[in-house]
């Protein structure tokens, strides 16, 4: 570390604090030569991440556009925000681990499997943009591989009958 005053290359640390979200460490300095007295922070250097779109654009990660499609997918459903961000925080955790350059169908993923286990009507939610889902059909097929059934109405009639699904005539 170069000294500031005198930018002498040699000094010795005389103290040493981590931060309170034990981020970055506090180091008190002194340099060999003149005495003088500086402070460093120092952090974990952390790779950016680049996301490869649909169309194979490139683009850097931005955490505020998770959190945001995160929220909408959650809106006026009861998850508080403390989950959410604990969502976006074990999301980008994985996808720090797994390397420099991430699909962003596999974010998707990954964001699914957290709203499934956080809200069904999330999940189903971002599931029909992720998915790009076309048809009623592909909401039905989404919420019984959640392994539920529709539930039925005796006044409602049914929308999609049994045999007209399997026989194709919806």
């Amino acid at each position: 570390m170069r000294c500031p005053k005198c930018g002498f290359r040699d000094d010795k640390v005389i103290d040493s604090r981590q931060s309170r979200d034990s981020s970055s460490i506090r180091r008190r300095r002194l340099c060999l030569q003149c005495s003088y007295r500086f402070t460093t922070h120092e952090e974990i250097e952390r790779s950016e991440l680049r996301i490869v779109k649909r169309d194979r654009t490139h683009e850097q990660f931005d955490r505020r556009k998770l959190v945001s499609s995160l929220a909408k997918a959650c809106e006026k459903r009861p998850i508080s925000l403390v989950t959410l961000e604990q969502a976006v925080d074990e999301i980008v955790h994985d996808l720090e681990t797994g390397g420099r350059e991430v699909q962003s169908s596999a974010i998707g993923t990954k964001v699914l499997e957290k709203l499934k286990d956080i809200d069904e009507v999330a999940y189903l939610r971002y599931a029909s943009v992720h998915r790009r889902f076309e048809e009623a059909d592909e909401f039905v097929d989404a919420i019984q591989a959640l392994g539920r059934r529709i539930k039925t109405n005796a006044l409602q009639r049914e929308l999609f009958p049994s045999d007209a699904v399997k026989h194709g005539s919806v």
